[in-house]
């Protein structure tokens, strides 16, 4: 070979170097530029891209954001050391959930008897804890995982799903809840809210490796889609063979400011007195959390359950309502019995006690309470209910079974689908009045509408002040009443038979997958580093 072709030769490769270094280096400009923003401004933008989360979900729905805002983290963690994701993951987090969960102000401070500074400190403290899920999640994910979207989307699941049972729970702000009759929600049956936040976050992370120039990520994302639409077209529970059922939903509206004074009970009751008269003779009438505001064994109570059973009774109705529970059956010295909050189910046909079984901190026990109460004064005379058993067994209303469920228990995906086996109904009873005219109980109604797509069954949902509401087996409010105002609400309800393929396996499935990938990721980064 002469030294003019091996020059000519050598010229040819050195040029197709420098055209692909030139090709790679316009691919990682912009992850170049992301990775050397200043710290304080990536905190920052970490922060606003938390914060707009909320955005996504009811009342705004503003769905598309629900992509956005995971992949503007993902984006801002690129190339970033363990301890400055740390930083980044706790600002999000505390952006999402200084926004999100702003509706604990009214409670807090109205009905905490708390000052306004201290309630925000209190939201401030609850959003820092909060924020180390994502915090936690972010340190991982830079320390174990390559940087892609199927080692970030699992890990987020596994960090909504922590958010469940790690301090006690508080499963709220699920990314999964904004694509709620957005075709992506097609998932949900199958897998449930964590399937659906798990490809809403990987499509979200997807897109920006497109702007990264890496196209290949298009094929994923039509497959997801494309998926997601079909899975909706398929129907995994079916009508029963038998008559709707006629319902009636009694929404009080009593202030929450009155509702557990003594001088105000016989109002409250004589409110859903005359506000039931009317429908009586219907199949079921329903009455929210707590309508009755006292114990079944007060003697005020007594004549009062025993007369409303009695009129149901007289009028073929089966009567359902909320009302704590004082266990008096297993009497021990010197020990006060334990109360629940509860559902019972009387009149014609009924029959059934359900004691709720995830309470609220702060609201229905008192973690601490000798050491908090200096913080909310109203704790030092408040005691504590008792959580009720796990598979207790549904209400049971004309030859129906109604699985039940209290505030804020339907916002545990696992727990309605346990409660939901065997069941022709869901019902639900809450009373969102302590969080006033917040995003709060619009928050938790998109909830309740989740918990429907996952089970296939119609869910029966009667509150205090709003919204009460008939949803159907895919999730879409049938009816629903207007907040802060007495009401009643009426439909013909069908009765669904068998079982979602979440409804069988829960969780499992998604949390393996997310394991699968993420160990796959650990495996690569390990072997890369050799």
């Amino acid at each position: 070979m002469s030294k003019k072709t091996v020059a000519k030769k050598q010229a040819i490769k050195k040029s197709g170097a420098t055209a692909n270094y030139s090709v790679h280096r316009q691919n990682s400009k912009a992850a170049w530029s992301i990775a050397n923003l200043p710290m304080l401004i990536a905190a920052i933008a970490c922060l606003l891209a938390g914060a707009m989360l909320p955005l996504a979900f009811a009342p705004y729905g503003l769905w598309p954001v629900a992509f956005l805002s995971p992949a503007l983290l993902y984006l801002l963690l690129n190339q970033r050391t363990p301890l400055q994701a740390f930083v980044l993951g706790e600002a999000y987090g505390f952006g999402l959930w200084a926004v999100g969960s702003f509706w604990l102000f009214t409670s807090i401070h109205q009905f905490g008897n708390t000052s306004t500074p201290l309630a925000l400190i209190m939201i401030a403290f609850v959003a820092l804890v909060m924020g180390l899920f994502n915090a936690v999640g972010a340190w991982a994910y830079r320390r174990f995982l390559p940087e892609s979207p199927l080692t970030f989307a699992p890990l987020w699941i596994v960090i909504e799903w922590t958010k469940t049972w790690v301090f006690t729970g508080f499963p709220w702000l699920f990314v999964g809840y904004a694509l709620l009759g957005h075709g992506l929600d097609g998932y949900a049956p199958v897998a449930g809210v964590f399937a659906v936040s798990a490809v809403v976050v990987l499509i979200g992370c997807a897109i920006i490796e497109i702007f990264r120039r890496r196209l290949f990520w298009v094929l994923p994302i039509i497959i997801l889609v494309g998926a997601g639409l079909g899975l909706n077209q398929v129907r995994w529970t079916t009508l029963k063979d038998t008559p709707a059922l006629s319902v009636s939903l009694i929404q009080g509206n009593i202030p929450q400011n009155l509702k557990w004074l003594t001088e105000y009970r016989q109002k409250t009751m004589q409110i859903y007195e005359d506000m039931s008269k009317s429908e009586w003779g219907r199949d079921l009438v329903v009455w929210p959390e707590s309508s009755i505001p006292m114990f079944q064994n007060d003697p005020d109570a007594m004549p009062f359950i025993a007369e409303t059973h009695e009129a149901a009774k007289a009028h073929h109705t089966t009567w359902v309502t909320g009302i704590p529970y004082l266990d008096v059956s297993h009497p021990k010295p010197n020990i006060d019995p334990p109360f629940y909050n509860a559902i019972g189910a009387l009149g014609d046909e009924g029959s059934g006690l359900y004691k709720k079984q995830r309470l609220v901190p702060f609201g229905e026990y008192i973690p601490f309470s000798g050491a908090l109460t200096w913080v909310l004064p109203s704790l030092s005379n408040t005691g504590s209910f008792t959580a009720g058993e796990a598979g207790q067994a549904p209400l049971h209303v004309k030859g129906y079974a109604l699985a039940a469920s209290i505030c804020y228990e339907v916002a545990y995906p696992n727990l309605t689908r346990l409660n939901a086996r065997g069941s022709d109904f869901l019902v639900t009873l809450s009373n969102d009045a302590w969080f006033g005219t917040s995003d709060g109980p619009l928050q938790h109604l998109q909830m309740v509408q989740m918990r429907s797509k996952e089970t296939g069954r119609w869910f029966i949902r009667a509150t205090n002040t709003g919204v009460t509401a008939f949803i159907n087996d895919q999730g879409e409010i049938v009816k629903r009443t207007a907040q802060f105002k007495p009401e009643v609400l009426r439909g013909n309800l069908p009765a669904m038979t068998g079982e979602t393929p979440y409804m069988r396996f829960g969780d499992l499935p998604i949390l393996l997958l997310s394991g699968l990938l993420m160990l796959l990721g650990l495996w690569v980064k390990q072997r890369y580093r050799r």
